[in-house]
């Protein structure tokens, strides 16, 4: 399947990211019949390690002006000049399920939002902030997870590298080239696979030789995790509505709360079973998550 269009796709018009200044949108409103609007479905994006994997995908097509994500809706709005194949072919390997919905020209009713520097600065500062507090809490999580001997904290604080990672990539992608880009992607995504084998490796011969969590550890940590994320979430609050970006980090900061949540209660269920089963499943499920995830970011192609 391609995307494709008629005739004149080939004005160039200036609209970059999310944000689109005025002189672009009136351009881009008076050339609507040079621009196109494709509209695709992605069923399994949910979360902004998948957008920043699909806008290092798209980076390098210069026919592409404008991404607008979705995330609610699960759905990829791409502004572009000219019949672009590659869209599909870049996106398939990421096995997002990403089907296109309708490809029609440009209207004056399609808006691409605007951004003052203030708010871009704003939500920069606020990034800065993400990438800090979740690689401090990587740190925090590994070293007090060996001591605890707990897989399900060692594998939180791989999430905590994930989501720094998200973090660490957007902010190094800015006046950077698609290439370098991809090759910062790719080093994150093996650094998480090699991290994330090893844990299960680990939960494995745990399986079998046995280990002995420490209950009050994963509790206590686990709920200092939970901390941070509700900080990161107080942090972006005001930027959720803003660009998909902050939505998505809005969206992502809110599921790591619900698997702090799920810690804990591993931590409760090893204290009150004394069984060490709880901490390895937990273990396991956030460890295929991280895996699944740095699979993703390796299919990005420059």
């Amino acid at each position: 399947m391609t995307l494709s269009c008629n005739d004149g796709c080939s004005k160039n018009i200036n609209i970059s990211g999310d944000s689109l200044n005025e002189a672009g949108s009136s351009e881009l409103n008076q050339g609507n019949d040079s621009v196109f609007v494709s509209l695709l479905s992605a069923s399994k994006m949910d979360c902004p390690s998948e957008e920043n994997t699909i806008r290092l995908a798209l980076n390098n097509i210069s026919q592409i002006k404008a991404i607008e994500f979705d995330l609610g809706k699960r759905q990829i709005k791409i502004f572009h000049l000219a019949d672009t194949p590659e869209i599909l072919h870049k996106l398939m390997p990421l096995d997002l399920d990403i089907t296109l919905i309708e490809t029609r020209a440009f209207t004056d009713k399609d808006k691409i939002p605007t951004k003052t520097s203030s708010e871009i600065k704003q939500e920069t500062r606020a990034l800065y902030w993400l990438l800090t507090i979740n690689g401090a809490m990587f740190f925090l999580e590994l070293g007090l997870g060996l001591i605890a001997q707990s897989a399900g904290l060692i594998a939180d604080s791989l999430d905590m590298f994930a989501d720094a990672a998200v973090y660490g990539l957007a902010l190094y992608a800015v006046d950077r080239s698609s290439r370098l880009q991809v090759k910062a992607a790719h080093f994150s995504g093996w650094v998480q696979i090699v991290l994330a084998t090893g844990l299960l490796i680990e939960v494995g011969r745990r399986f079998i030789y046995g280990s002995e969590p420490q209950s009050p550890l994963m509790i206590s940590v686990g709920t200092l995790a939970l901390i941070a994320n509700i900080s990161c979430l107080l942090l972006i609050h005001r930027h959720r509505e803003g660009g998909a970006h902050m939505k998505a980090s809005w969206i992502f900061s809110a599921n790591d709360v619900i698997a702090n949540l799920g810690l804990i209660v591993a931590g409760v269920l090893v204290a009150w079973t004394g069984s060490r089963y709880p901490d390895l499943i937990i273990g396991v499920i956030i460890g295929l998550i991280v895996l699944n995830g740095a699979k993703r970011i390796l299919q990005i192609k420059a």
